[in-house]
């Protein structure tokens, strides 16, 4: 076997927010990809390019990038290709893909968190994939940080995963992502380390750790396409690992679709990726990333061979999904009239509105095409459809992205995905590791025992926190996050992973309460709010727009009411010092999109356009409501 020396792939896998991104930014800064004046001027995580990324925080999606680095030898330029992954478990598809490309992985674990349940599902995967790891210990210099500790912890998480001995002997870099420095001596807590100002340690320990690529010279060409991408003049772009041979623009190729089935396309256009930019090139070989553009229909998994000796290679391979939510049209009384529902200002926001099943349909189909992780299944309605992914965020990303594109759609509440397993129902589980104050664990196990969460691990690290861990059934965590942060009063930190499934749990009550119900269609008025708002929390400003069956608040009680939300004062000619009441109106709660989806009960859905989101009751007859809670009591 030949070996290409002037290329390197690695993918930088980690828990959210352990700084893989950061760290991208500075490997990519001190390459030289930039200019000098450019590089002052560039923002923080320039690989989260996405705006629902930015906002949020967040890698969503699995992005590539190459750094060429200059050893300090003087030896040839190589090439470092880095694939960024996203550290949160609803996107685990994107990081089964950007494993598939890469020969090695970092694992970049915070130096006080240590391994999260994300950690653990990133690290289960490389194993699986036999990639060697390193272990690089980020954000030394926090004032909380436990060295020692977290990277015993991280060796009990390779024992625990069944890592072998040569997968066990892992090297370790210490580094501060944020200032750009990195080390191999372990510098003390809370300290950037000293013997180094850059992280010239963490490119020579990825040159000696990451395996070159290795190809047969006598091979056919075979190429997998691992991710899709769009440009508004060359269409369709598929990402690929040449594996074997040698792609070339203009080159005649056996395109191996997912069915086996083969058609012959011609490479139009071949792209390398530079830094943050693709730069056309000529031909591209075994072990490198490139793009091509000219084959319309292309799928990720599929196979790029030679014509006179096509070899496919394995299809790639996702978990299976463990939340479902029924999306359809917009059948609100205000469908297509803009946030307030009336008004001539809003007619030119509403000319590019998409209502209409056919567009709906045709939006979830484009999301097929580059997210593997999503299915959409037919439902008995012809303007709904059931999408399944890997957890509630994964899935509200999806519709805030449909609805920043003026889609108006109809959510319903989160379900579970079940399986029968000898006839019996199986349901997924979570494991959810919680590190809270020790004040807050009451608090937290009263939480968890409701959803019947059962407490695996318990550790106390003498810091005043304490980490918990539980087994808990997926269905258990829908709601689950805004309570946790109230009962914790904002200190707690969840993270989950999909544990696989167990047998059905039975019967679980999340929410105690009951919704405040428009029992009119009107605008709201500051006076019917006074009088309301000693029954519940309202979530309504006055001078909205509301229709009959939409809820305007949460009830303090465990039922339902109906509730006249628009009634107005009677006005008289008559007025005194002490007739108008100056009572304070208390602010509404206002809910986003996640925490809408959370509130919801099974009879009750979400109402999304471009600039509002509405609950609202399935049933907005409140007749028909009462007639169907009737036969459902007297069966």
């Amino acid at each position: 076997m030949a070996t290409r020396h002037d290329i390197r792939n690695v993918a930088i896998v980690a828990h959210v927010d352990h700084g893989k991104t950061t760290l991208v930014d500075a490997m990519l800064k001190q390459a030289g990809a930039f200019a000098a004046h450019a590089a002052e001027s560039l923002d923080d995580r320039m690989m989260d390019s996405n705006d629902l990324e930015r906002e949020k925080g967040i890698t969503i999606l699995a992005k590539n990038t190459a750094v060429k680095y200059h050893p300090k030898d003087g030896s040839d330029v190589i090439t470092i290709n880095i694939i960024d992954t996203p550290g949160h478990a609803d996107f685990g598809g994107e990081v089964e893909r950007g494993l598939s490309m890469v020969d090695a992985v970092v694992l970049l674990v915070d130096a006080s968190e240590g391994p999260l349940p994300q950690t653990r599902f990133v690290l289960r995967k490389a194993l699986q994939a036999r990639l060697p790891v390193i272990l690089c210990i980020n954000k030394t210099d926090r004032p909380d940080s436990r060295i020692d500790e977290v990277v015993n912890e991280a060796y009990d998480l390779f024992l625990d995963l069944d890592a072998d001995e040569e997968q066990i002997e892992f090297p370790i870099v210490y580094a501060c992502a944020r200032d750009g420095v990195a080390s191999l001596t372990k510098p003390e807590d809370g300290t950037v380390p000293a013997d180094s100002d850059s992280l010239e340690p963490f490119f020579s320990t990825i040159l000696s750790h990451v395996p070159a690529p290795e190809y047969d010279e006598e091979a056919p060409l075979q190429a997998h396409v691992t991710n899709l991408d769009a440009d508004n003049f060359l269409g369709r772009i598929a990402l690929l690992r040449v594996e074997q041979g040698e792609l070339r623009k203009g080159q005649t190729v056996t395109w191996i679709k997912r069915d086996g089935t083969m058609a012959n396309v011609r490479i139009t256009e071949l792209l390398m990726t530079e830094a943050l930019t693709r730069k056309p090139a000529e031909k591209a070989g075994p072990g490198d990333i490139c793009a091509v553009a000219g084959i319309p229909d292309i799928m990720i998994g599929e196979t790029l061979a030679d014509p006179e000796n096509p070899i496919p290679l394995p299809l790639i391979t996702v978990d299976e999904p463990a939340i479902s939510m029924t999306i359809g049209t917009n059948t609100s009384p205000l469908v297509g009239r803009g946030g307030t529902g009336k008004g001539a200002e809003n007619k030119a926001a509403v000319k590019d509105r998409k209502v209409t099943a056919r567009q709906v349909k045709d939006r979830l189909d484009r999301e097929l095409v580059g997210n593997v992780s999503l299915r959409v299944l037919d439902t008995e309605r012809p303007d709904a459809w059931e999408v399944q992914g890997r957890g509630e965020l994964a899935l509200a990303i999806l519709v805030e992205q449909m609805r920043r594109e003026g889609f108006e759609l109809t959510i319903g509440k989160p379900q579970v995905v079940t399986k029968l397993v000898d006839g019996k129902v199986y349901e997924p589980v979570e494991r959810m590791t919680i590190d809270v104050p020790e004040e807050h664990m009451g608090a937290v196990t009263q939480l968890m025992g409701v959803r019947k969460g059962r407490m695996d691990n318990m550790s106390n690290h003498g810091s005043g926190w304490v980490r918990m861990e539980f087994v808990v059934p997926s269905r258990g965590l829908i709601g689950f996050r805004t309570e946790f942060l109230t009962g914790t009063r904002g200190t707690g930190i969840a993270h989950s992973i999909h544990e696989g499934h167990e047998p059905w749990f039975g019967t679980l009550t999340t929410r105690n309460n009951g919704s405040l119900v428009a029992d009119r269609a009107g605008a709201v008025t500051a006076f019917a709010m006074t009088n309301l708002q000693e029954r519940g929390v309202l979530f309504t400003d006055p001078g909205t727009e509301v229709y009959e069956g939409m809820i305007v608040g949460e009830n303090s009680r465990s039922d339902d009411m109906d509730v006249n939300i628009t009634k107005e004062k009677k006005l008289t000619n008559m007025r005194s010092s002490s007739a108008d009441s100056f009572e304070a109106i208390v602010p509404p709660r206002k809910l986003s999109l996640e925490q809408s989806l959370e509130f919801c009960r099974d009879d009750e859905c979400v109402e999304v356009t471009p600039e509002a989101v509405r609950i609202r009751k399935v049933n907005l007859d409140a007749r028909e409501r009462a007639r169907a809670a009737s036969r459902a009591k007297h069966g």
